[in-house]
């Protein structure tokens, strides 16, 4: 079990700050590696909280890992996000601020495959295509680090 589903159990679905990383898997193509969650049923990037002790790379490479079995050589940091606009509340109700910093991975090594319950399928998607049923926190992301044209 997870440092944060440890908190939980203190302090039910109130809003805490937490601290993660996203990953940005991209193919030759340049298109975007995402997954299919279980929890909210739409496209969201690969990422998730840190554990005590990790640095926020080792979040990543860990996260890539745990939800699309690859690797990768190295990460750039893309930016970190944090503040008023960084509140999610999870379909089952727990909140959070989060405090997430975006990698772009390089060199990866694998194939894409679900390793566990949090993603249904992994795709890759052209982000100068509308992108159905995207995370809205995924797509706030994205927008604010560039890679994807506000209107």
């Amino acid at each position: 079990m997870g440092y944060i589903m440890e908190l939980r159990k203190l302090v039910g679905p109130r809003p805490l700050i937490m601290a993660g990383s996203c990953v940005l898997v991209f193919n030759e193509e340049g298109h975007l590696l995402l997954q299919k969650r279980t929890d909210s049923l739409d496209w969201g990037t690969l990422g998730g909280s840190m554990e005590p002790g990790e640095s926020l790379e080792e979040t990543a490479a860990r996260e890539l890992y745990e939800e699309a079995g690859l690797r990768a050589e190295s990460f750039k940091l893309i930016s970190i996000f944090s503040g008023e606009d960084m509140y999610y509340q999870y379909p089952h109700g727990d909140e959070v601020y989060n405090v997430m910093a975006v990698y772009e991975a390089s060199g990866i090594k694998g194939s894409p495959t679900i390793m566990d319950d949090e993603g249904l399928e992994l795709r890759y998607f052209d982000l100068n295509q509308p992108i159905p049923e995207i995370n809205p926190f995924t797509e706030y992301v994205l927008k604010k680090a560039g890679y994807i044209r506000t209107n």
